[in-house]
């Protein structure tokens, strides 16, 4: 049974069904039918025609439920609209699925859920599996995600600020990108690898779009997904990027992601993802860690920083700073972002592994002492395990070099 061809044809059919005049969530729900069918009945009697078979069987499953749920004149206004057998038409829906799944009254958890179910074709089981929460969690994540996209369940007095939440109000390209980069980043978990699921939604939305913010987003996932087999020891514990085997580096991937950077800055028309695709391509350029272009990856953060103000962005351009010009600067570089002069504690920031940054910088700088204790502080805020973990390694072996 060929699961990758369900659900590559996933979005197609669905689309086929909204055209028709199905509402998304009821649309969606016989698309699950039919593809649940093609698992039982494929094996023993492949169709000639699976986008075919798959149409007719979901369009059938919709008139069913339809016939219970609408009155007589819809359903019959409904069996009349059921076209002929024969080949199905080679439209290609799958642009304004993702756009609809990233509509702007969907929370980022919610369309990130509903994207891996419309457009990826993963069950509701695989998805939950894959965000750690219980099946019928996400269960209920996603029918509120296609109410909302369908207009079901609003009351009157929010229709008219959700009016056509359908297609005529869709999240717009840079909305679709977050989507797919929240689900990259997810990584892996349970039965499905979600960074390698988000290259594949991405690929395909390229191949729909012609966008060279789609291009510096695939070509960021490329770069990053390359040292994905180097991030971590058999143990399960981190290994920083300068302490990656980079023999191991997926070359491949790099030279494809390198070549489509390439094409999408030709355009000039920068935006956040061709920025940081462009950082992520002098970090795989570089034979070893040492001879890192950090001179060019600082003018790249200036314009990534430029593009987002992102507070993000600013840390990890202090990073940089730092290997540019030393440890000293990269502190001044972080007092800016936290608009006082350089402090060997910001304990409390907002930003995301301040504390990790500042430990770092003051290590190499020889203040073991404030390093350590920042290394501590950042363990303690830590969003995951193997972070954790990593971080007090850190501030154990600065606390024994000072206790000898």
């Amino acid at each position: 049974m060929n699961e990758a061809l369900l659900r590559s044809l996933t979005p197609s059919v669905l689309g086929i069904l909204v055209r028709r005049g199905a509402d998304f969530a009821a649309a969606e729900d016989a698309v699950q039918d039919a593809l649940v069918e093609a698992l039982r009945v494929w094996p023993a009697d492949p169709p000639r025609d699976p986008k075919g078979w798959l149409v007719t069987v979901a369009w059938r499953r919709f008139l069913d439920q339809a016939r219970s749920d609408t009155a007589r004149r819809r359903r019959e206004e409904l069996v009349d609209e059921e076209p002929a057998p024969g080949p199905t038409p080679a439209v290609d829906d799958t642009l304004q699925l993702y756009f609809l799944c990233a509509h702007p009254s969907l929370t980022p958890s919610s369309a990130v859920a509903l994207t891996l179910r419309a457009v990826g074709g993963l069950t509701t089981r695989q998805i939950a599996q894959a965000y750690l929460v219980p099946e019928a969690t996400m269960a209920q994540r996603i029918s509120r995600a296609k109410r909302t996209v369908s207009g079901v369940g609003v009351s009157p007095a929010r229709a008219t600020s959700r009016a056509g939440a359908r297609f005529d109000q869709p999240g717009d390209v840079a909305t679709v990108l977050r989507v797919l980069y929240l689900v990259f980043n997810e990584g892996y978990s349970g039965d499905v690898d979600l960074a390698t699921e988000a290259i594949r939604l991405t690929r395909q939305l390229a191949a729909v779009i012609d966008h060279p913010e789609v291009a510096g987003l695939l070509a960021l996932m490329l770069l990053h997904h390359a040292r994905r087999a180097t991030r971590t020891a058999p143990d399960g514990s981190l290994v920083p990027l300068a302490e990656q085997d980079r023999g191991r580096w997926d070359t491949e991937s790099i030279a494809e992601g390198v070549e489509i950077l390439q094409a999408a800055l030709a355009r000039d028309r920068l935006g956040e993802f061709q920025a940081q695709a462009a950082i992520a391509a002098l970090h795989a350029d570089a034979p070893t860690a040492e001879e890192t272009d950090w001179v060019q990856i600082v003018e790249w953060y200036d314009e990534l920083a430029r593009l987002t103000d992102s507070p993000v962005v600013r840390l990890n351009r202090a990073v940089a700073v730092g290997e540019a010009d030393g440890p000293r600067a990269g502190l001044a570089a972080l007092a800016a972002l936290d608009g006082s002069s350089p402090s060997p504690s910001r304990k409390g920031s907002a930003v995301p592994r301040h504390a990790a940054v500042a430990a770092y910088l003051h290590e190499r700088d020889g203040d073991l002492t404030t390093a350590a204790r920042l290394y501590a502080e950042a363990a303690q805020q830590a969003p995951n395990l193997a972070e954790r973990d990593y971080l007090t390694r850190q501030a154990a072996r600065l606390n024994t070099d000072r206790s000898r």
